[in-house]
């Protein structure tokens, strides 16, 4: 496929050196300037994500989480996984006894934020620079100020209710009780501070020492299981990626807790069918896309956890003959009754880096909600996530909310390989819909020959309390074909997610990248 250049649209990014795709200029900035100083994708990624820490603020922070993929030639993909954990004394039954039915917005939806443990990691392990030199754009902006983009404005001005309910979220994020507007600087000096704190000291001061202190102090006040000590003993792990193979290309994700096994299980089912065939923009394809997802969607909420909790294999969940059967249920005339849990035997940031030696880094942190659970510390100014809102209190259930333990997690970095080496790092943030939206651009890219960009365009869709929410960008034409299949549709508030991609052509030597127009950033070579 290629773009007509008579419509709206964006080209492919293309350049030889170095390549960032992000959802913020600035932020794509911080990352070319790192690179062209001889930092490596890792350093970039880095200093991107704090750039974004402090300019898209309801999408992600440093009280949040993040997970990596890093590929260099010649070597297995690393994989980290930064997610926290709930406090050694969290318990559910304390939480049912108080009548909670779900974590939803309580303070126990508060999870140690793993974020800053996994930079350290990232550039511990793959970067040339420490965390004083890649956080120095963000403390830049921080302390001397930032002009709102247009889609974070957008953003920031739904939330000013949310803010206005905690004291050190209204000092930080509320300027005389409103949102600032497009192209308004803002400034954050307290979070200035705290970055320069750790880049003088290093991650572990955001675990130990006063910024740990305070985050403490926040939450007990609040009626938090955390403690100091659970800050302290917090660490992040490697974990060797899990993958799956569609049509020739490997598609790697992170294991569970994170929800990328949905992504795997989802194209191990539509291997089974010839999307080839199907009409890329047709309700056909949408019908069938769908279907596949509310099986891996099922597959998720039954048996995804923290991996050390698990009751289901994951190699188990990604057998080619499950997804066989999986597939054997899908009509491709009308939505199926499927079975809530299928079995074996029965406001986030996404970039992504590629530096002149195709070291690639594929980088997710998020708050979770918009936010976070819109608590802040008055002090140190670390809005806090709230990741816990993923656990069930559902009584024997793998997720259920436990002591140190991980909740489901749906943020998601992404990386295909093929012929040993890194095609494509790519991500397409937006809770639920990540799976989704990693499937979606495989099959757009490998079954009907979109480019980067045009596949990250693409009209997206999701089911969301059983009702099939789609983009305005999709046709009359396929709206009514999914009706006519017993679907139920709706438009959603907001769209759906935004994409970061780099593809790596070695045959040609350069690097290909797209960036989301649902979002304000861009992608940038050189």
């Amino acid at each position: 496929m290629s773009r007509d250049f008579q419509l709206p649209g964006r080209s492919p990014v293309i350049a030889c050196d170095g390549m960032a795709a992000t959802s913020h200029p600035l932020a794509t900035l911080a990352a070319i300037d790192i690179l062209r100083d001889g930092g490596t994708a890792a350093d970039a990624a880095v200093a991107a994500c704090a750039t974004l820490c402090v300019v898209e603020p309801h999408m992600t922070g440093i009280g949040g989480d993040c997970y990596a993929l890093v590929s260099k030639p010649g070597k297995p993909v690393w994989g980290y996984n930064g997610s926290g954990r709930a406090g050694a004394k969290a318990s559910v039954d304390a939480l049912r006894s108080q009548g909670l039915k779900e974590i939803g917005d309580s303070i126990h939806a508060v999870t140690v934020p793993g974020a800053l443990d996994a930079w350290g990691a990232v550039l511990k392990t793959h970067g040339r620079f420490g965390l004083d030199r890649v956080l120095q754009r963000a403390i830049h902006y921080a302390e001397n100020g930032w002009p709102v983009a247009a889609k974070v404005a957008w953003d920031w001005n739904r939330y000013v209710a949310k803010l206005s309910k905690d004291a050190g979220a209204t000092k930080h994020y509320l300027f005389n009780g409103q949102a600032p507007k497009e192209g308004d600087i803002v400034k954050s000096p307290a979070l200035g501070q705290t970055l320069r704190t750790l880049g003088a000291k290093g991650p572990r001061a955001f675990y130990e020492g006063e910024l740990a202190d305070d985050m403490a102090r926040t939450l007990a006040a609040k009626g938090s299981f955390l403690t100091a000590e659970d800050f302290s003993a917090h660490r992040g792990d490697e974990v060797t990626p899990i993958s799956t193979n569609y049509r020739g290309l490997d598609l790697l994700e992170i294991p569970p807790n994170g929800q990328g096994i949905v992504a795997l299980i989802m194209l191990n089912i539509l291997e089974n069918f010839d999307v080839k065939a199907l009409d890329p923009f047709g309700p056909e394809r949408f019908h069938l896309q769908l279907e596949a997802a509310r099986l891996g969607y099922a597959i998720r909420d039954a048996h995804l956890a923290d991996i050390a909790h698990m009751r289901v294999k994951v190699s188990d969940l990604l057998d080619k003959g499950f997804a066989k059967k999986l597939a054997a249920k899908i009509d491709m005339n009308k939505r199926a009754d499927f079975p809530d849990a299928p079995t074996p035997g029965s406001d986030t940031i996404y970039l992504t880096v590629v530096d002149k030696d195709r070291t690639a880094v594929s980088f997710i942190n998020s708050l979770y909600s918009a936010f976070g659970l819109g608590v802040c510390t008055e002090k140190s100014g670390i809005m806090l996530t709230n990741r816990g809102a993923c656990f069930t209190l559902k009584p024997d259930h793998a997720n259920t909310f436990g002591p140190n333990k991980r909740p489901m997690h749906t943020i998601i970095p992404g990386m295909t390989m093929k012929d040993g080496r890194c095609d494509m790092s790519f991500g397409v943030m937006g809770g639920e819909y990540q799976p989704m939206g990693h499937a979606q651009i495989v099959m757009n890219m490998l079954d009907y020959g979109m480019d980067v960009q045009e596949a990250i365009d693409f009209p997206r869709f999701l089911v969301e309390s059983g009702k099939v929410l789609v983009e305005r960008g999709a046709s009359q034409k396929t709206i009514d074909g999914l009706k006519a299949r017993g679907h139920i549709i709706g438009e959603p508030l907001n769209p759906w997610g935004g994409g970061q991609t780099v593809k790596i052509d070695w045959q040609c030597g350069v690097l290909i990248g797209g960036s989301d127009p649902r979002k304000d950033g861009l992608a940038l070579g050189y």
